[in-house]
């Protein structure tokens, strides 16, 4: 699903990541870091897709949202876990949007 985002400015946190190996707790620990991100104060959307690499991207507000989701507790263990388990390297990229457009079909069969 694409995130139906606000008009630009706004953020983007880009993570990138490749896998050290699969575990049960991750997809777990994922599904309830997604769960929590979308309670936050600033939480504008998220999309994700994976393959060899994995890309989350999600959107806020502000700096100072990110900022406040980064020390969330919950987040923080879970990226300690990332760091010491889950994964063999990843990547944090924020970035302003400042211009965003699309297209959406309505003619497509589903």
């Amino acid at each position: 699903m694409i995130a139906n985002t606000p008009k630009p400015p706004y953020y983007a946190v880009i993570f990138s990541s490749i896998s050290a190996k699969e575990e049960v707790s991750y997809s777990e620990t994922s599904d309830k870091m997604i769960e929590l991100a979308q309670q936050q104060e600033g939480f504008l959307g998220m999309e994700s897709a994976k393959n060899e690499i994995g890309i989350t991207v999600s959107y806020w507000d502000s700096l100072e949202a990110i900022k406040n989701w980064k020390m969330n507790v919950n987040h923080v263990e879970a990226r300690e876990k990332g760091r010491s388990i889950w994964y063999k390297k990843f990547k944090v990229r924020i970035c302003k949007v400042e211009r965003d457009y699309g297209f959406e079909s309505f003619n497509l069969k589903k």
